[in-house]
């Protein structure tokens, strides 16, 4: 019971922080509705000015047009008659992008381990997510592995073995260089022997465009299939949404070559306006798993469309 109010009050402060942070505590929609309307007559033009205000914010021109012609019918029917309106029309259209990719990671401990393979490009925090996802796996009294996946990076290793270390939980690794898909492998027959529900792989950064790279993720994936014909229950990729419409690219060359069960989104407090995530629900519809706003294990929590569009229209001080 003292855990579920401490989760409880966790995200409520975790929601005030996003709407604080998402765009430094203006509501970018907000405010440019008001301004795109003075007169508070709503038409064409507005909605003009609007879609060229969506495309800025990385929502992207598929997705924006989506957004606009539900706002279209809106106004030729008359129900957009004043800003009001045309905000909640607005709400109802991301909503109805984000509400189909909100799906929580669920770990079904009948396949234990649960493998949870992470990839995505350098940069993303996906060492670091790995580490607050463990916390968040342990807190739910989870037993969890870490593979140090990333032989590459020496000073991947070491982050990984920090936050084991951090949240007492074991660490597979080897000698830098070694083979990542043997390192996985070995971590999964370790997992196996001490009845682990979690393991937690970590892989080394890529670009999505360096195809040898993308291959031996595919290889990865395979190997640990020799183990458990189910396994990885969950290919989670880490995106770091200032990327903007690169994310997007990153997203569907990770889908292609790999099959994403997940995404979690890092770094929503350093985005310009967010909006990414609208144009990777609607292109891709992969599960949003989990949105970050920060380097504390508390400022990753899973995606809530309805939080997360409230967020978009609400400037920081408000709500």
């Amino acid at each position: 019971m003292f855990r579920k109010k401490e989760q409880t009050a966790e995200r409520t402060g975790f929601i005030k922080r996003l709407r604080a942070r998402i765009n430094r505590g203006d509501s970018w929609l907000t405010y440019d509705l008001a301004s795109l309307a003075p007169g508070g007559t709503i038409d064409e033009d507005t909605l003009d000015d609007l879609e060229a205000e969506l495309v800025m914010a990385d929502v992207g021109i598929e997705t924006t047009s989506r957004i606009i012609d539900d706002l279209q019918k809106s106004l030729a029917r008359k129900e957009l008659k004043d800003i009001e309106a045309l905000r909640e029309g607005l709400r109802r259209s991301l909503v109805d992008i984000l509400g189909p990719v909100e799906r929580p990671l669920e770990v079904d401990v009948e396949h234990r381990p649960f493998v949870i393979l992470m990839v995505g490009v350098n940069g993303a925090g996906k060492t670091t997510t790995i580490g607050k996802l463990a916390k968040r796996l342990k807190d739910e009294g989870l037993s969890v592995m870490l593979a140090a996946g990333d032989t590459f990076r020496a000073a991947a290793v070491e982050q990984l073995q920090a936050w084991g270390e951090r949240n007492d939980v074991p660490v597979i690794a080897q000698q830098s260089g070694a083979d990542p898909a043997a390192v996985i492998f070995d971590a999964w027959d370790a997992a196996r022997a001490r009845d682990i529900d979690v393991l937690l792989a970590d892989t080394a950064g890529r670009l999505q465009n360096q195809q040898g790279l993308m291959d031996e993720l595919a290889k990865i994936k395979r190997v640990i299939g020799r183990r458990d014909e189910s396994a990885p229950q969950e290919v989670m990729l880490v995106l770091d949404s200032s990327q903007g419409q690169n994310a997007l690219v990153q997203a569907q060359k990770f889908h292609e070559a790999l099959g994403l069960t997940g995404i979690t989104v890092t770094k929503l407090d350093g985005s310009a306006k967010g909006g990414i995530l609208l144009a990777i629900a609607s292109s891709l519809q992969v599960p949003v798993r989990f949105i970050g706003i920060g380097e504390s294990a508390e400022d990753m929590q899973p995606f809530v469309a309805e939080e997360f569009v409230d967020a978009l229209l609400t400037s920081g001080g408000e709500g």
